[in-house]
């Protein structure tokens, strides 16, 4: 029953509308009927005979005045319309007409789409695609040394790396890791509950101090002093291996409490977060100072102690450390564990299977003798391996291919962003051009893969379509001085190309007027006799069957 009048709710509505809608055509009808029965008294003859005049009358220099004053307003709009589009990827007049228009316009299609649009949606979900696509930011798996790495390069480039969005969620992250409801009524933990939000690294490096002042074995103070106190990775290794001495006496207190007593699940976590934490950061120390092996075996012991705990992502710093050793076996049984269709999918583990793939073949692969003898079935599986890679994350070719400068990774990445290629290229590059041929070999197949998905956002061939959100979600992530890959590439406006050609027109009608006066007012005075004519053969066949005027 409340379907039924629901239905016949919708149906008067939409006939409400479209009453509305004859009743504005009814009235402009009426009020040209008025104006016409009340020429006579309204003067409107004589009104438009003396403006035909005065148009007669003008000379060139008003028409030169006029075409100028028009190319200069459209160049204008067309400037501030180009850098609207590039600040923020859409068309001005096409945002405000649609704001403006659409709250109208959807009172007509409203009820008439209404159905279509909830089947449409219902699709969406029976196809297994998501009717709305979120744009999640994660954190990077191998994020650099604030202190030690980002500051150097800002000192020396009067560059900020880092953007403040970016330290923003770096902030609340350590804020959920370091922290928990049991740290109430501990000094040195409640200033590290608001140290990580401070703005200014003097103000974090100074509360963290503070916090060591009231409790020397405090190690989140330790790990922020290492993160970004320390110059160098070796001050920033020394000090997070006395952070880790604590950090492991915290987390066997909390298991043997959690054991004996049923301790808290949150001490137990925010201690948990804090070892894995600083031992992967050691791991991290261990791969920049040239000790890879002693990096895979932090890495390898991490992942056996904890096998569940996938906050940190700590197989694809297993996977960067394995390719400097280039133990490919290892690296191949990596893929095998995490490619796998239930886990979510990064940049790293599949142009790394491409890369595997793409090593058996790119030494002898040469792009003329494959077109004359057709792929082989490796070159094939190689081929498809890059397609699937590029099809994930479109951005990361350009990096590695050189075609687009490189800059130092944010501490976020967006999957499948120009955040993410930006984080693998910094540091898979060298693995890379390690391999013989490969970027060859990527080089002549990448672009391939955009022959199989033409319309990106609304199919995927192995993937979800591709988001639409990762423009915005970047431009926050990456510093302003990075100029952001967009995919797919976007088309101009219709304002946008309406205003450069309009402003084209009447630049060149300034030209023309200016140098050929005569001529060019010639053809204004036809082509305004020619726009007039109509109306006056409708004049003549409306005095033809009614009457001059109701007032004579």
């Amino acid at each position: 029953m409340a379907g039924l009048l629901r239905k016949i709710f919708d149906k008067f509505k939409s006939w409400i509308a479209w009453l509305w809608v004859y009743l504005i055509v009814l009235w402009f009808a009426l009020v040209c009927f008025v104006a016409y029965m009340l020429k006579g008294p309204l003067r409107i003859g004589e009104n438009l005979a003396f403006v035909y005049m005065f148009l007669n009358n003008l000379t060139p220099k008003f028409y030169v005045a006029l075409t100028g004053t028009s190319s200069l307003i459209s160049g204008l709009i067309l400037m501030f319309e180009w850098w609207y589009f590039k600040k923020y990827g859409t068309s001005f007049i096409e945002q405000v007409s649609i704001s403006h228009l659409s709250p109208l316009l959807s009172r007509v299609e409203g009820s008439n789409g209404s159905s279509g649009g909830d089947s449409n949606a219902t699709g969406n979900h029976a196809n297994g695609q998501p009717a709305i696509t979120e744009c999640k930011v994660w954190r990077n798996p191998l994020n650099l040394f604030r202190g030690a790495e980002y500051q150097r390069y800002s000192l020396a480039t009067s560059k900020e790396p880092l953007t403040y969005y970016d330290m923003n969620l770096s902030a609340q992250d350590h804020q959920t890791f370091f922290n928990c409801d049991c740290d109430v009524g501990k000094p040195d933990y409640e200033i590290m509950q608001t140290t990580w939000r401070e703005r200014l690294p003097t103000a974090r490096i100074k509360a963290a101090k503070d916090a060591l002042d009231k409790n020397p074995e405090c190690a989140p103070a330790m790990i922020l002093l290492a993160e970004e106190e320390c110059d160098t990775i070796l001050e920033a290794e020394k000090q997070l291996k006395v952070a880790y001495r604590y950090a492991e006496v915290n987390y066997r207190k909390s298991l043997q409490a959690q054991h004996l007593n049923g301790g808290s699940d949150t001490l137990l976590r925010r201690d948990t977060n804090t070892i894995v934490y600083i031992k992967r950061r050691l791991a991290m120390c261990a791969r920049k100072l040239g000790k890879t092996k002693d990096a895979v075996k932090l890495m390898r012991e991490l992942m056996k102690e904890f096998p569940s705990f996938n906050l940190f992502n700590i197989h694809e710093n297993l996977i960067e450390a394995l390719l400097e050793l280039q133990n490919y076996a290892d690296v191949q049984a990596l893929l095998a564990k995490y490619d796998d269709i239930s886990l979510p999918k990064s940049a790293a583990i599949c142009y790394t299977a491409a890369l595997l793939k793409a090593r058996q073949v790119a030494e002898k692969f040469s792009p003329d003798t494959a077109s004359k003898r057709g792929l082989s079935t490796t070159e094939m599986n190689a081929v498809d391996a890059i397609h699937r890679a590029v099809e994930f994350n479109p951005h990361v070719p350009k990096y590695l291919l050189e075609m687009k400068p490189l800059i130092f990774p944010p501490e976020h990445i967006l999957k499948r962003g120009d955040s993410e290629a930006v984080a693998y290229a910094f540091f898979h590059l060298r693995h890379w051009k390690r391999v013989d041929g490969a970027l060859n070999l990527l080089h002549c197949t990448w672009e391939g893969t955009f022959r199989m998905i033409p319309y990106p956002l609304e199919k995927g061939h192995l993937f979800y379509p591709y988001p639409i959100c990762t423009e915005n979600a970047d431009k926050e992530l990456l510093p302003s001085f990075h100029e952001v890959s967009v995919y797919p590439k976007k088309e101009l406006p219709f304002f946008l190309v309406f205003t450069a050609v309009l402003c084209s027109v009447t630049a060149l009608l300034a030209f023309l007027t200016y140098r050929y006066p005569d001529t060019m007012g010639h053809i204004a005075k036809t082509m305004v006799a020619w726009a007039v004519w109509p109306a006056y053969i409708i004049m003549e066949k409306l005095e033809a069957i009614l009457p001059n005027s109701f007032i004579l």
